[in-house]
C-alpha cells in the first residue's frame, strides 16, 4: 500500500498541472472565456481547441489505460458515475452552471487557479460560487452520491 505522503504529493502535483494548464491555456482570464462565449460578437475560438485537446487526451488514457487496468493505481475500484437520465435537476443545474460561467467568466477550477493567483474577479466569484455549493446541499442533501 502507498503511504499517505506519496499519495499527497501526486495529488499536489496533479493539481499543480491542471493549474497550470488552466493558465497557460487562458482558461483563467474571464475576458477570453467570455470572449469565447460571444458566438454573435468577437467570437474568440481558441479555448473550443483548448477543450478539444483535452478531450483528445482524457480519450487516449482512457482507451490505453483505464479500460485495460482492473483497478486504479491508487483507488480499490473506479467511481464511474451511475445516474445516466437527462431530468430537470439535471438540465437546471446546467443552465445554472453555463449562467454562472458566461456572467463570471470562470467556472470552478480555474476560479480557484485565479483566486490563487490574486485575480480581483476571483475575490468575488469564488464566495458566490461556495455559496452556490451549500446551497446546493441545503436544498438537495444527500443527492450526490
Amino acid at each position: 500500500m502507498m503511504r499517505r505522503g506519496t499519495i499527497a504529493g501526486l495529488m499536489l502535483f496533479a493539481g499543480a498541472l491542471f493549474g497550470l494548464g488552466l493558465a497557460v491555456s487562458g482558461m483563467t482570464q474571464p475576458a477570453k472565456v467570455i470572449g469565447f462565449l460571444d458566438v454573435l460578437g468577437a467570437w474568440d475560438p481558441s479555448l473550443a481547441f483548448v477543450m478539444l485537446g483535452a478531450i483528445g487526451v482524457y480519450t487516449a488514457a482512457y482507451r490505453g489505460l483505464a479500460l485495460k487496468m482492473p483497478r486504479p493505481l491508487f483507488a480499490p475500484r473506479f467511481s464511474l458515475p451511475t445516474l445516466t437520465a437527462i431530468d430537470a435537476p439535471l438540465l437546471a443545474g446546467a443552465a445554472i452552471f453555463g449562467v454562472g460561467w458566461g456572467l463570471g467568466g470562470f467556472c470552478p477550477g480555474p476560479a480557484l487557479v485565479a483566486l490563487g493567483a490574486g485575480a480581483p474577479a476571483a475575490l468575488w466569484f469564488v464566495p458566490a460560487m461556495v455559496v452556490g455549493m451549500l446551497l446546493h446541499r441545503a436544498v438537495r442533501p444527500g443527492f450526490d452520491p
